[in-house]
């Protein structure tokens, strides 16, 4: 989507234009000089449709009178009250939606902040141009775009592909300022972008290996990027994750992306992904109905990618390190059997009782890894670990857990301003007695009841001292609801949520 910002008063003299009406707001200047100019019309056409710019209402003007414009269209933005940082975004979602309904391409937008709204225009309109782009978004590259064509059999007509926005002139007082804030909120969107794409692709095509050859690409934005090999984390002692992948021809990666932006010598923040990139369950393999979504297992992982491409793009000054433990979990002759023990990279010994509960067993050598290698400040996790969090919790928070009270709530805050929001499940050592095991250190599953729960208390085994958290995505990051900023069954979670936590906490 093409992005340009103009002087307000330059207003079109064709095509469509669009503008956002608070509820019981007054029209902006320049729509009340083209009312007049067209005899009222727009007066009669709001009037007519009981428009008073609540929330998710639209009036759509055909070819006003007296104006050269193809067509005018108003938004409703609700209460102004509602219009908080998280609030534009959304507007800005509803609106490139209505637009893309209507099948409009290229559009001019007034994007100027309602009357009572204490807010920059500049602010403004970077917050709804980023809410109309992350809306923009569509995976259909595996659709064949042949519109009109009957199919064979059926004599069904194949959809068009959706069409998208293409180009939008945003309309604003200080246009150079306003795009000065759009860019360097671009990187943001195109992270989300990347982070929906490799959730949505499917994983014969996305298996580890082009996992890791995607994230390798990163290097362009000024990234460090370490792949390890199969070969390579055999040497290290990555027991837990590669006993997860032996039962796969795709043979497993680690990739380690660094950022350095921050002072030297910093400690850094940590980020670790679990990427399983497909999970039929192993030897205990899951029921054939909706293990087609099993692609998105990897969803942790697209989060941290996403999140460090948005670092570098934006040139953060924090020092963060990005860690994805990428492995297929499949059934062959090789796959690891229920009651095997495994060696994870800490040395502490696991009871694999299911193999279906692998994304702990990923987590943990890269956790590992992560705190003995690079001695962070702070590591968080993402991992769509457990169905349990969507018993909890449904699919309107992720689970958060931690070992420290201050972490815990910069998330929460975080979660709250991008709408990407944390619900905090406690920990504690009942919990962990659930995952003592008689032969090794401790087992893979704690039983049927608490299961998010003793999930995260496993993973707290190999943090040690280092403040954590663990976000179990499982309910926000895949087979997502619809919202005002996506449609798409990968929605990117988690890719806004740790950059708002960066940009709040570790950059202030």
């Amino acid at each position: 989507m093409k992005i340009t910002f103009s002087d307000r008063k330059e207003l079109p003299v064709e095509g469509c234009l669009v503008a956002a009406i608070a509820k019981d707001g007054k029209l902006p200047e320049e729509l009340r000089e083209m009312d007049e100019k067209g005899g009222g019309q727009i007066s009669r056409a709001m009037k007519a449709a009981s428009f008073d710019g609540a929330k998710g209402s639209v009036v759509d003007i055909p070819a006003p009178h007296g104006l050269e414009l193809d067509r005018l269209l108003l938004v409703g933005a609700g209460d102004v009250d509602d219009l908080d940082a998280w609030g534009i975004e959304c507007l800005g979602g509803r609106i490139a939606g209505t637009l893309m309904d209507r099948k409009v391409t290229e559009v001019s937008i007034l994007a100027m902040p309602p009357e009572g709204l204490e807010m920059p225009a500049t602010e403004w309109a970077m917050r709804i141009t980023s809410g109309m782009a992350l809306r923009n978004y569509v995976f259909d590259r595996y659709k064949s775009d042949k519109k009109g064509e009957e199919n064979g059999e059926s004599g069904k007509k194949k959809k068009e592909k959706k069409k998208k926005l293409s180009a939008v002139t945003v309309l604003v007082e200080e246009p150079q300022s306003a795009e000065k804030a759009w860019q360097e909120r671009a990187g943001l969107v195109a992270a989300v972008h990347m982070a929906r794409d490799l959730v949505n692709e499917p994983g014969n095509v996305l298996y580890p290996a082009e996992f890791a050859r995607r994230v390798k690409e990163l290097e362009n934005l000024g990234l460090e990027v370490e792949v390890l090999d199969e070969k390579k984390l055999e040497t290290l002692g990555f027991g837990a994750l590669l006993a997860v992948g032996q039962g796969s021809a795709n043979a497993p990666r680690v990739a380690v992306m660094k950022w350095n932006g921050g002072k030297e010598g910093k400690a850094p923040v940590a980020f670790v992904g679990k990427g399983v990139t497909f999970d039929s369950g192993g030897i205990s393999i899951k029921p054939s109905q909706g293990m087609e979504d099993m692609k998105g297992d990897m969803a942790g992982a697209a989060a941290v990618t996403g999140v460090m491409r948005a670092l570098a793009a934006r040139k953060a000054k924090v020092n963060a390190v990005g860690i994805i433990g990428l492995v297929e979990n499949m059934p062959d002759g090789r796959a690891q059997r229920p009651g095997d023990v495994v060696k994870s990279l800490s040395g502490q010994t696991i009871a694999v009782l299911n193999t279906d509960a692998e994304g702990r067993l990923v987590l943990a050598d890269c956790l590992t890894y992560a705190r003995d290698t690079f001695k962070p400040a702070l590591m968080i996790d993402l991992a769509t670990l457990t169905g349990a969090i969507l018993v909890a919790l449904g699919k309107e928070y992720a689970g958060l857990f931690s070992n420290d009270d201050d972490l815990s709530e910069a998330l929460r805050k975080a979660g709250e301003n991008t709408g990407e929001k944390v619900w905090r499940l406690p920990l504690g050592k009942a919990y962990d007695k659930l995952i003592d095991h008689e032969v090794a250190d401790m087992k893979n599953i704690g039983g049927r009841n608490a299961g998010s729960i003793t999930a995260a208390q496993f993973l707290k085994r190999f943090v040690e001292d280092t403040p954590w958290a663990h976000i179990d995505v499982a309910g926000t990051a895949m087979a997502a609801e619809k919202s005002d900023i996506n449609t798409s069954w990968g929605p990117g979670w988690g890719v806004r949520l740790l950059d708002a936590f960066v940009r709040d906490r570790e950059e202030g």
